[in-house]
């Protein structure tokens, strides 16, 4: 069962990407805006630790949102090395857009399960969840 469950969240993960490219995101760089919009301004390093990631990691995707001119990425002032990141107009029109692709998908994905099955399944990725990450 476990190589099922990988199985298939990986397809669904690949579908949303696949959706929200459309959109010019994708499931990941989505999570980024989401953060931004909530949070506002944030040091590369901060944004980094909200999406449980290391700070040299979402370099990359960091580049990538700038070049769309979705983020944009200044210098502090006070230190040299530190990145702040900051959501552009264009980058909430694209979160918005992206999330709307992501909904619109997973409601074809799991728009025929009945209301049950839903609240089963929900109960049921909840404990994966804890047991995943050791939280309650």
């Amino acid at each position: 069962m476990g190589l099922r469950f990988l199985s298939v969240a990986h397809q669904v993960r690949e579908t949303v990407d696949q959706h929200m490219a459309g959109a010019g995101l994708s499931l990941s760089r989505t999570k980024m805006l989401r953060v931004l919009a909530e949070r506002g301004a944030l040091h590369q390093a901060e944004l980094a630790e909200a999406l449980g990631q290391a700070p040299r990691s979402i370099t990359q995707a960091l580049q990538a949102l700038e070049r769309l001119h979705l983020v944009t990425r200044t210098t502090d002032p006070t230190d040299q090395r530190r990145k702040t990141v900051s959501l552009t107009d264009a980058g909430q029109t694209a979160l918005t857009a992206g999330e709307q692709a992501g909904e619109q998908i997973l409601q074809r994905l799991f728009g025929s399960l009945d209301p049950r099955r839903l609240a089963e399944l929900e109960t049921l990725l909840t404990a994966v969840d804890t047991a995943a990450t050791g939280t309650d």
